[in-house]
């Protein structure tokens, strides 16, 4: 059975991308508004077309063209798919140590990092398997030094609990 974020939880999952929004726009020296340039949009479980809904993951980046179809050139956006019921199923298994706020922090961060390495160019969306598992390791890396000004123990916890040995989201076109 699918779980959906509830209005005070979205609210906090919007909270956590403008911080994270914040915090990477400072990590990779952007300038103010530079963030218009790195289109993207975040959408919920609630809200996602089918094809847009992933097991085994906390969030996933799908490209589109403006048009909402095929990518053309640098005609496009990003969409951040949240998979509410993954979250809350991780969040209630580790209620004792794992709080919703860091999950949801580490989760934008996550895949902002994602979404400003393609608009450089210096990483492919579309990837052989191998490639792609590379670049989780990388952005995984990266998130963490991200991240590092903000942590707290609760921070931390998410941290070690979810490296590189999970899957923190994948890429579908």
């Amino acid at each position: 059975m699918r779980r959906f974020f509830t209005a005070p939880q979205i609210s906090l999952a919007g909270r956590s991308f403008s911080q994270a929004e914040r915090m990477a726009a400072g990590f990779f020296r952007l300038a103010p508004g530079q963030w218009k340039e790195h289109r993207y949009d975040v959408k919920t479980l609630a809200y996602l077309d089918e094809h847009e809904v992933r097991e085994g993951t906390f969030a996933h980046l799908c490209k589109y063209g403006l048009d909402g179809q095929a990518v053309d050139g640098k005609s496009h956006f990003y969409r951040i798919c949240l998979q509410d019921d993954r979250i809350l199923d991780a969040v209630e298994r580790a209620s004792s140590f794992i709080r919703l706020a860091p999950l949801l922090l580490y989760i934008a961060a996550h895949e902002l990092v994602h979404v400003v390495r393609f608009e450089r160019g210096g990483v492919a969306f579309e990837a052989s398997d191998r490639e792609k598992s590379e670049e989780e390791e990388t952005v995984h890396r990266i998130t963490r030094n991200l991240l590092k000004p903000a942590t707290d123990p609760d921070l931390n916890l998410v941290l070690d609990c979810f490296s590189n040995r999970y899957r923190i989201g994948d890429l579908v076109q």
